[in-house]
């Protein structure tokens, strides 16, 4: 049987870098194998996929199984891998046409029973699939709309591991989600309850925060508690002008890593707030982690004006 190729992306920090699955179906000891700096979580791939199959109605290959993500230099981590790997191994075994996997990006984590669950970073994934000149990626439904963002990309929503080997076999066409443009999304209701002009007094700190808007400035709040810092503080996004389409990319593929994009908003068009405890520590203001790197507080409020408040 042939070796099977196919492409995924992995997260390091903010940004997604394409890995090259490949499965290989042949003698040998039956077994699966998977190779290529993995953590836990990629090497307990090999039951999810398997369940995954066999509950969709797919034999497992009678054989020896082996997966490569290449580079294998290249820290990988996570479940996004899950849904590629199953179509390596499918591409590999002859149950899919190899040369329809082979220039696609998939992402998504297999459920047992073959369900396609969503992932964090499907924006810097597209992102990544684009940089490496794919012109298609199948994500998991509730990831569609977020990976549509990028105008270059069409994109395969998919909510099963039967509906993705059903389209890649009898070759239906491609559904792609539909993509927002950032100067056109429209401000949610929840997002205008503040308002500036809701303030009453204030005429000092009301004009420190619009000069602040307007000339992209720092801001440093100092003061008793109770004398309204923070309630200028939350106002201050909504007087400076929405993100533009670079900037929003970039700030929602931030909150997508770190898993706070609202799942109705697949786009942050307006620069985000983000008020960190008085008790936070370094690794949640600067961001850090063990294994894979989170943005903390400061990499959140990208793209915002600064602000600092302190209580005296």
């Amino acid at each position: 049987m042939p070796v099977a190729r196919t492409r995924s992306a992995a997260l390091v920090g903010v940004a997604g870098h394409t890995v090259e699955v490949e499965a290989d179906v042949g003698r040998g000891l039956v077994g699966t194998h998977f190779i290529g700096l993995l953590d836990t979580a990629i090497s307990e791939a090999r039951d999810r996929v398997r369940s995954a199959l066999l509950n969709s109605r797919f034999d497992w290959p009678d054989a020896r199984v082996t997966v490569s993500l290449f580079p294998a230099s290249l820290p990988k981590k996570g479940s996004s891998f899950d849904l590629a790997i199953a179509m390596a191994v499918l591409g590999a075994a002859g149950l899919v046409p190899p040369e329809r996997i082979a220039e696609p990006f998939f992402l998504g984590e297999l459920g047992l029973d073959g369900r396609v669950r969503p992932v964090r970073g499907a924006l810097p994934a597209a992102l990544a699939a684009v940089a490496a000149g794919a012109r298609t990626m199948v994500v998991p439904a509730a990831n569609a709309a977020e990976a549509a963002l990028v105008p270059e990309l069409a994109v395969l929503p998919v909510a099963s591991l039967g509906e993705l080997v059903e389209i890649l076999r009898e070759g239906e066409a491609r559904a792609r989600a539909p993509y927002f443009d950032p100067m056109e999304l429209a401000v949610p209701a929840e997002e205008k309850t503040l308002d500036l002009a809701d303030v009453a007094g204030q005429a000092l700190g009301r004009c420190a925060l619009e000069i602040c808007a307007a000339g992209g400035h720092n801001l440093w709040f100092l003061g008793p508690p109770g004398t309204g810092k923070t309630m200028l503080a939350e106002r201050l996004t909504t007087i400076i002008p929405p993100l533009d389409r670079e900037q929003a990319l970039e700030v929602t593929a931030i909150h997508s890593i770190a898993g706070t994009l609202p799942a109705d908003r697949p786009l942050l068009a307006r620069p985000p707030f983000v008020a960190p405890h008085h008790t936070a520590s370094a690794a949640a203001v600067i961001g850090g982690g063990t294994g894979q790197i989170r943005p903390g507080a400061v990499s959140l409020a990208h793209a915002s004006t600064s602000l600092c408040i302190l209580t005296s």
